[in-house]
């Protein structure tokens, strides 16, 4: 059998579905804009809240990020990341990564796209690229719309630092760039196991819906005090150690021990997705 290189001359793997490419096809999509205006939307319906219902208070009269949410538009910002890091979040991480390969094979359309030919590492790794560079532009739209309508809405002060003290701002949105970071490596776990289920299914809503349903059952394992340290291998007991950036004297450790946890597990799984992608017979 000869070469694919000798079946077509001049083909060239590397430069097959170029990024750009993929990028509008997905830009496109409906649901991409679903959930950027949902994203956007947030922080609007967060300040209505407010209006209505008065300044947040705390419990048992503590005062916490969320009663400081009206300080500044840095603090309101900071707080629009609280409310949403646990499940808002982590959804277009689910939608993006689960919506690629699956989706593909779902329009019956993911042979066609290997007979062209693209090689299958290069889909998978302009999908994955794709879609990673998606779910950070979620990340990045949700505080910096909350930082513009809490700024005109409260006004461009310090951050207020819930035990006690302030930020200055420009210090402040540094740690909230930090954050955001933060968030986004955090959710890598998440993106990689809709990622994999992406390749192992044809069903995209399976995929979306895999990756959320396990995160959620991560979040409630962690709630299970009675596993002591074996929590401290679940993804989501790390998941708001970001907090200890917004003090006058920021805590690393939390974070450091965060993003190995949820790194180690998404490099597991995007080799599964590639290792098992790559014995994968495409019928659809």
């Amino acid at each position: 059998m000869s070469s694919l290189k000798e079946a077509a001359p001049g083909h060239r793997p590397g430069r097959t579905l170029p990024l750009r490419v993929e990028a509008i096809r997905q830009l496109r999509r409906r649901r991409t804009l679903v959930m950027a205006t949902v994203l956007a939307a947030l922080p609007f319906v967060l300040v209505a809240a407010f209006a209505l219902g008065g300044a947040p208070e705390g419990r048992e009269n503590r005062t916490t990020l969320m009663t400081t949410a009206t300080a500044s538009g840095v603090n309101f910002a900071a707080t629009a990341l609280f409310v949403s890091a646990a499940f808002l979040l982590v959804v277009p991480v689910a939608l993006f990564c689960g919506d690629t390969v699956a989706a593909e094979a779902n329009w019956s359309s993911l042979r066609y796209l290997l007979a062209a030919p693209v090689p299958r590492t290069r889909l998978l790794l302009s999908k994955l690229a794709v879609a990673l560079g998606f779910s950070a532009a979620a990340m990045v739209l949700l505080p910096l719309v909350a930082l513009v309508v809490g700024t005109v809405a409260y006004g461009w002060e310090p951050l207020r630092i819930p035990t006690g003290g302030s930020l200055a701002t420009g210090e402040a949105l540094g740690r909230l760039a930090v954050v955001v970071a933060y968030i986004f490596l955090s959710q890598l776990v998440t993106a990689a196991l809709a990622f994999w289920l992406s390749t192992v299914t044809d069903a995209p809503l399976g995929a979306v819906g895999g990756a959320v349903g396990l995160t959620i059952v991560g979040n409630v394992l962690d709630a299970v005090t009675a596993l002591g340290s074996w929590r401290d291998f679940l993804p989501a007991h790390w998941q708001f150690a970001w907090i200890d950036a917004l003090q006058p004297h920021a805590e690393w450790s939390g974070m450091l021990q965060g993003v190995s946890v949820s790194v180690a597990y998404a490099l597991v799984l995007v080799a599964l997705a590639f290792r098992g992608f790559s014995r994968k017979d495409i019928v659809s």
